[in-house]
């Protein structure tokens, strides 16, 4: 098989995904803006959407599905979202590569950190699917350490449509939302409902901090995404709890918004808010040392001054999805090879 090259025949990409923002319960923004990213990009992309929902008839349904269409249509390359994903593509009839983005090669835990039997077995079936793939993606460096035997890995973090999350004026925004012009308002983007982002946790830490700074906690979920920059702007801080990411989207939205970031040590954060004015990561998982951290973050009355932006711009989707197709190309190179 040839490579096409730049400017020659553009690459045909089936993109297969468990998870896809048009779903109920799913806000896999960031796997359709990549999608809709490299086919700005020029490659002819198409999705296959299913939901396994840990019911093996769907996956088996699901495999059915896309044997038909793989029978039927032609493709260069095999993209999966998600470790599951690329379940369906075994065995392969075409180069595969696999994103890998954190619950998939972890394993899924319970709101006391353990492993949970069906994470378990979503970490071996990860790491079949790795062994298998022509090339890996994972979002984060840290993930590369869940990975045994696999092909090529390469560290792609989710990207950012920066024109979307922007700075927008504070008073703008809160009106927008209707949230009120005065005092200090403290962002929570995780589903309350999910053990794993604990709510309850940012919900103290914000309690705690009443005893020496006034603030309200904001909750953003299910949100339409295009208000996602508003509810930053109209932020002073976003608070940050989750028990388990891999590379977590919402801290860097909050930084292309230059809103400043408190978290509990999860995934990339601590790399992501380095030398970031305002931003903190505690040291711990105590409501009390988070309150602490807020508390200095609202006393500062400033955002990141564009050292977040800035920082952000190096996740910009553009540049990201440059090295996602070129990791296409160096796949078809290699299998050329042979």
């Amino acid at each position: 098989m040839s490579v096409p090259p730049n400017g020659g025949p553009a690459l045909r990409v089936l993109m297969i995904t468990s998870e896809w923002p048009s779903e109920p319960g799913h806000t896999a923004h960031f796997i359709a803006r990549q999608a809709r990213f490299l086919s700005a990009a020029g490659v002819r992309l198409e999705v296959f959407t299913f939901r396994g929902g840990r019911h093996p008839l769907r996956y088996l349904a699901a495999w059915v599905r896309l044997r038909r269409r793989l029978a039927r249509e032609r493709y260069d390359i095999v993209h999966a979202q998600f470790g599951q994903s690329g379940l369906l593509a075994l065995p392969k009839r075409l180069p595969l590569v696999v994103t890998f983005r954190g619950d998939d090669l972890f394993g899924i835990r319970d709101s006391k950190g353990r492993t949970t039997p069906v994470g378990r077995l979503l970490q071996r079936l990860s790491r079949l699917v790795a062994r298998k793939a022509d090339a890996t993606i994972v979002v984060s460096e840290h993930l590369t350490h869940y990975l045994d035997h696999a092909g090529p890995v390469h560290v792609v973090p989710s990207g950012i449509d920066l024109d979307l999350f922007r700075r927008i004026p504070r008073d703008e925004a809160r009106r927008h939302l209707g949230l009120p012009r005065e005092g200090h308002l403290v962002l929570f983007v995780g589903d309350p409902a999910d053990p794993r982002k604990r709510y309850a946790l940012a919900r103290e830490a914000v309690r705690s901090l009443n005893g020496s700074v006034s603030a309200q906690l904001v909750i953003a979920w299910r949100a339409p995404h295009a208000a996602m920059p508003f509810y930053m702007n109209a932020s002073d801080a976003l608070v940050f709890t989750s028990l388990q990411e891999g590379s977590p989207n919402a801290v860097k939205e909050a930084l292309a918004c230059d809103l400043p970031v408190v978290s509990v040590a999860v995934g990339d954060v601590a790399c992501r808010l380095q030398g970031i004015p305002g931003c903190e990561v505690c040291a711990d998982d105590n409501p009390v040392t988070i309150a602490a951290a807020l508390q200095r973050t609202l006393a500062r009355g400033a955002r990141a001054e564009g050292l977040g932006r800035e920082a952000a711009r190096q996740l910009d989707e553009r540049l990201l999805t440059q090295r996602v197709i070129a990791i296409y190309r160096s796949v078809l190179a290699a299998l050329d090879e042979h």
